[in-house]
């Protein structure tokens, strides 16, 4: 069974976009609006093979929500890539630090974002 890929960003603009350019390149994209409704994919649905996980959000930010994944058993060694939309200096060194799988900065270059996934996709 091919694994999904999970976007989690609470701008609904931007899950539109992302899931619409990575299903043209053949991925299957499930998504999640908020940290809390992606936690509950992650415990009930384990065929996401990699999270794009935005890290700027209401209630329960990117760096919560991965100290979260990483503290569940079935989930814990998922690859996880943050997604900014501020880029400033050290920002990748902050998210790479807090344990993010990797970092892509908005406007996301596509063929970039799409060696990353490859990169870290678990099938």
């Amino acid at each position: 069974m091919e694994k999904d890929l999970l976007i989690v960003d609470d701008d609904a603009r931007n899950i539109f976009a992302l899931r619409a350019v990575l299903k043209s390149r053949g991925i299957n994209c499930v998504t999640a609006g908020s940290a809390a409704e992606a936690m509950s994919m992650l415990t009930n649905n384990h065929n996401v093979g990699v999270v794009l996980m935005d890290v700027m959000m209401p209630d329960m930010d990117g760096f919560e929500a991965l100290q979260l994944i990483r503290s569940i058993e079935a989930v814990k060694l998922l690859p996880v890539i943050a997604v900014t939309a501020k880029a400033m200096k050290g920002d990748r060194e902050r998210c790479l630090s807090a344990g993010f799988d990797d970092y892509v900065s908005k406007p996301i270059d596509v063929d970039e974002l799409l060696v990353k996934i490859k990169e870290h996709f678990t099938a």
